[in-house]
């Protein structure tokens, strides 16, 4: 079967992205799914549903093996099952409302009160002017009602002083502000049932209880014997799984009941995990319920799954069995519901092929935009691994004859155009002629952006600061009297860093009329000059529509300390690994990400770009952001390419890049089809209803 498995990455270590799936128990999920015999689409979710719409239309899955918890809000894990649904789509693990109501901790246990099942005394807070502090016995425990993987819990979570509560909920609050449960902390032991449809039939799936045991010597002095945010975080090591649970034989037999009743009164599907807190008293409470639990390697399913004989691969298997029986995947693909196979498509291919290596100097960089046979060959077999037939378009005079004598359905376009400051624009302007879907923003957006001031007049136009520049068509112009050095020179519609050299940075007039001229002279276009901002350098990625994904930003560091006005010159593009170093994710500060995310998001609007960009930053000493330039075509080369390590930081290989990108063009060829289709159908109505007319009006005459 074709499986996209959806998932959220985890980039860092915050609390944020603490129930996300590390790039570790992606890369085991995929290898256990791929060793079943499956084909595995890894498609990551963060950003626009738009974009996750395109990669799953373009992919067509047989079955979507979700893992994703979304990214905020209190029905966020039942985002994308809801958005599987209306694609009529079939995927693992539980609906939308399943995930909704087991998400609210305190819906979860009025639910299960009317089940009988037994939980600790609790009060929801959203308000700390309603919190009664005499209406539970002490100690409590304060935990946010609608997070998991123990977000929000500390050895400080357990108050026994009423005294200390109302302080306690209001700094809770203040991080938490959808709401609180109050609960009243019952001194025991956890205990955990993972749950397992299609496994344990003699006992519905629930499988044996196991506990989580903490060591003392790692996880240091604790003065509650919890499995807190720490011990899942930091100090994982410190916890190992015993299975099965040191349990009497009535706690346990309890435990499962109880267990068969949560699962089948909350209609978990395929999977899920409940955690029970056994008292010392021996009385079995249930605290909460994951329908979305976890399945990183050494996880309690996996232990649990072991004392039915069943091995990590199995324990997947059986959830994939379990979705493929319920959803009747095996029915033929006329059926309601069946997800729309991706067609294989006829995809050109566009580009220029780099024939002559420039050297380090620059001399010779007349072909240094064009891509390399090494690197068009990895696009061709990324395409081709999605089922397409390629079709090699190379931007020449004789494209449009091409175009002509073989139809294409979608281009994939990475030309760079033949010569001209309109360049980048001639082919999708000769596809929008055609008709045909292409990938990449349209030629009014490429025109823009390579036009270095242009593109810097756009983008001051929506308030987005860059450096002062003045363009030079002859060397001889007047300079502003605001304009003040040094200042950085380079050809105004280049790429690649074309023209940008150690002597591009000018500290004087004489010096700047100088290179100017040279410039203008071997480029046969005007030179931009502008102010050089001295601090650090970033470069952002964005892929998507309206709404883009930004990458994780990457800073290129200069590693010659000595240097005063470093630049990331052509030489250091072709041969960077003595001089600069590339740092992705960036280290920044939450505020600066935010700010330099924004300025990309707001640069990559501006320009009108689509589908993918990478836009370049400078940040001065005084975190103020600079927009330098734009590319809307930026460098697809494997390993070494910008955007393509940039990509690999976010989680994404380059076959998923290159998908990506082709998406977004599949999607535009269906909605015209689409309307094709309509057009048609439009037209024969039309058709019917005038021969209908005329039929009627020959009989009256008769």
């Amino acid at each position: 079967m074709r499986i996209a498995l959806t998932h959220n990455l985890r980039l860092s270590d915050s609390e944020e992205e603490a129930e996300f799936d590390t790039r570790q128990t992606v890369d085991a999920l995929a290898s256990a799914i791929e060793r079943l015999g499956h084909r595995v689409e890894r498609i990551e979710v963060s950003g626009p549903a738009s974009r996750t719409v395109a990669r799953l239309e373009a992919y067509g899955p047989d079955l979507i093996f979700n893992t994703a918890e979304g990214r905020r809000g209190r029905f966020r894990e039942a985002f994308f099952p809801a958005l599987f649904d209306e694609l009529g789509m079939p995927y693992t693990g539980s609906d939308a409302y399943a995930l909704t109501v087991t998400l609210d901790k305190q819906l979860t246990k009025l639910v299960l009160a009317q089940h009988g099942v037994a939980t600790p005394r609790w009060q929801y807070v959203e308000d700390p002017r309603f919190l009664q502090t005499r209406a539970l016995r002490y100690p409590v425990i304060v935990k946010p009602n609608f997070e998991g993987s123990s977000k929000g819990i500390t050895q400080d979570s357990v108050v026994e002083d009423p005294l200390r509560l109302h302080e306690v909920v209001s700094a809770a609050l203040r991080k938490y502000p959808a709401g609180l449960l109050v609960e009243e902390f019952i001194t025991g032991r956890d205990v955990t049932v993972p749950y397992l449809e299609k496994a344990a039939p003699e006992r519905g799936g629930v499988l044996q209880p196991v506990e989580y045991v903490i060591d003392a010597a790692l996880a240091g002095e604790r003065r509650h014997a919890i499995y807190d945010f720490d011990l899942k975080t930091k100090l994982e090591k410190a916890v190992s799984v015993r299975a099965p649970a040191k349990l009497l034989r009535a706690q346990r037999e309890r435990i499962q009941e109880q267990a068969a009743t949560v699962f089948r009164a909350l209609g978990i599907r395929d999977l899920g995990r409940i955690d029970f807190r056994v008292g010392e008293d021996g009385q079995v409470y249930f605290l909460e319920i994951n329908a979305l639990p976890s399945l990183e390697p050494g996880a309690g399913i996996y232990v649990a799954a072991l004392l039915e004989g069943l091995h990590t691969d199995a324990v997947l298997g059986s959830v994939i069995q379990s979705a493929v029986e319920r959803c009747n995947i095996a029915e033929p693909p006329s059926r309601r519901g069946k997800p729309r196979r991706a067609e294989r498509l006829k995809v050109g291919f566009a580009f220029n092929v780099k024939r002559v290596t420039p050297d380090l100097a620059g001399e010779q960089d007349v072909e240094a935009e064009y891509d390399s046979p090494k690197t068009l060959q990895a696009i061709r077999e990324a395409i081709t691994s999605y089922g397409h037939e390629v079709v090699d378009l190379e931007a020449t005079s004789d494209l449009p004859i091409q175009l002509a004598s073989t139809p294409v359905d979608v281009v994939f376009n990475i030309a760079e155009g033949f010569k001209g400051r309109n360049r980048e624009s001639q082919v999708p302007a000769l596809l929008e002629l055609l008709d045909i879907p292409y990938t990449g923003s349209d030629p009014a957006a490429l025109s823009v952006s390579l036009d270095k001031a242009l593109a810097k007049r756009m983008v001051r136009t929506h308030g987005i600061l860059t450096p002062g520049y003045l363009v030079m068509q002859t060397g001889k112009e007047r300079l502003p009297k605001e304009l003040g050095f040094p200042l950085i020179v380079k050809p105004v519609a280049e790429g690649t860093s074309k023209g940008v050299t150690k002597k591009s940075v000018v500290r004087d007039e004489a010096e700047l009329r100088d290179v100017a001229r040279e410039m203008i002279g071997k480029y046969r276009q005007a030179a931009l000059a502008e102010e050089y901002i001295n601090g650090r350098e970033f470069t952002v990625g964005l892929l998507g529509e309206r709404r883009p994904r930004v990458l994780p930003p990457m800073e290129i560091v200069f590693l010659d300390e000595a240097d005063p006005t470093p630049i990331y010159s052509f030489e250091m593009k072709q041969d960077w690994s003595d001089q600069i170093r590339y740092e992705v994710p960036a280290r920044l500060t939450e505020r600066e990400l935010d700010r330099l995310e924004k300025a990309a998001r707001e640069c990559f609007a501006a320009l009108g770009c689509r589908d993918v960009a990478r836009i370049d930053f400078r940040m001065d000493a005084d975190g103020r952001i600079f927009f330098i330039e734009t590319n809307p075509l930026p460098g697809l080369a494997p390993g070494w390419s910008d955007l393509v390590l940039i990509a690999q930081a976010a989680g994404i290989d380059y076959r998923g890049l290159i998908g990506e990108i082709l998406s977004f063009a599949i999607r535009r060829y269906q909605e015209r089809e689409r309307e094709r289709e309509r057009a048609r159908r439009a037209q024969l109505a039309a058709s019917r209803d005038a021969a209908t007319g005329a039929s009627g009006q020959e009989k009256a005459e008769a």
